[in-house]
């Protein structure tokens, strides 16, 4: 199988079990679901799908010749996201919805009851071994750290957003290393520079203003859609236009849905009002600190830099954003 990825350029897919999995069911319904949620009234047209995600993992952990059993678990990561991606979080209010984690919570069952355990079986493959993160420290860590997740999503959304080109992507990607589980920049100068493009991405982009709108009108609109019974909990992980256009089918009959409509399309003047406000979204906010070779050791960027310390601190707290809407 030959593959166009817009981070890894064209490359060749032969593993008969990975191509099992990029073809079966739960892994081609990412192809409709956008990585951002709501994307296109907030971010314009051009935006990343779960399914390139997913995929950009797996290529990213076979360049940096991680085990089958790794680059599968990067391959399936994100089977369980819901249509709209984080915004699940708010239209079903999870209890701490700053942690974006209801794709997570619901990863083993979602798995366990797709066809991708019977195809890794087919293959001897482990499924519990699979389905524990534990087992792969290059796929995913906690945050600061860096891991191929991060990696990808970051540089991916920055060629798509032509935040970065594709020159200085792999610029990034030619600097790194693995080692012992752990991703490592080959000087502390590039360390930083990518530390510094992750925190513009946060603030510029996934905890920024424009996402907690999107999130608090993708929330009321899908969640009024559950209360009216125009929806299932079952739609919601469909696509994203399949449950959009169920919901809108209701438009010409609904006139609290065309105001929610409205609100969803960005079609309603906003404002930051921390002292007037009609809605307080709280949003995960993410920060790096990553590992780089210096004078023959292994540090974090902020051994080096005192400063990033402080900036690690401090943009690890969610992003709470007062939302004023004009009626």
């Amino acid at each position: 199988m030959l593959y166009q990825d817009s981070v890894f350029g064209e490359v060749e897919i032969l593993e008969p079990v990975v191509l099992e999995i990029i073809n079966c069911a739960a892994m081609q319904r990412l192809k409709g679901v956008s990585n951002a949620g709501y994307f296109k009234p907030f971010f314009g047209p051009v935006g990343t799908t779960r399914f390139e995600h997913s995929l950009g993992v797996f290529l990213l952990l076979k360049k940096y010749n991680a085990k089958l059993e790794e680059q599968l678990a990067g391959l399936i990561h994100d089977v369980s996201h819901s249509a709209f991606s984080h915004c699940i979080d708010h239209i079903l209010k999870t209890s701490d919805v700053a942690k974006q984690d209801h794709q997570d919570n619901i990863f083993n069952d979602f798995v366990l009851k797709s066809e991708i355990p019977n195809i890794l079986r087919k293959y001897n493959l482990d499924v519990d071994y699979i389905l524990n993160d534990e087992n792969f420290s290059l796929k995913e860590r906690e945050l600061p750290d860096l891991c191929a997740d991060r990696i990808d999503y970051s540089l991916r959304d920055a060629i798509n957003w032509k935040i970065l080109t594709t020159e200085e992507v792999n610029f990034f990607l030619d600097n790194l290393v693995t080692e012992n589980g752990f991703w490592i920049f080959k000087n502390f100068e590039i360390a930083k520079k990518f530390a510094e493009f992750f925190l513009y991405l946060n603030n510029g982009y996934y905890s920024n203003l424009a996402t907690a709108r999107m999130f608090a009108v993708t929330g009321d609109y899908f969640r009024y859609a559950l209360d009216k019974k125009y929806i299932k909990i079952a739609d919601l992980y469909t696509t994203d236009d399949e449950v959009l256009n169920k919901v809108n089918a209701y438009l010409p009959t609904d006139t609290n849905l065309v105001l929610l409509n409205k609100h969803l399309n960005n079609e309603i003047k906003l404002c930051s009002s921390p002292n007037d406000f009609d809605k307080q979204i709280v949003c995960k906010s993410r920060v790096v600190d990553p590992l780089c070779f210096d004078e023959g050791k292994i540090k974090r960027v902020s051994e080096i830099y005192p400063e990033w310390e402080s900036i690690v601190v401090e943009e690890s707290k969610p992003k709470e954003h007062f939302l004023k809407f004009e009626v």
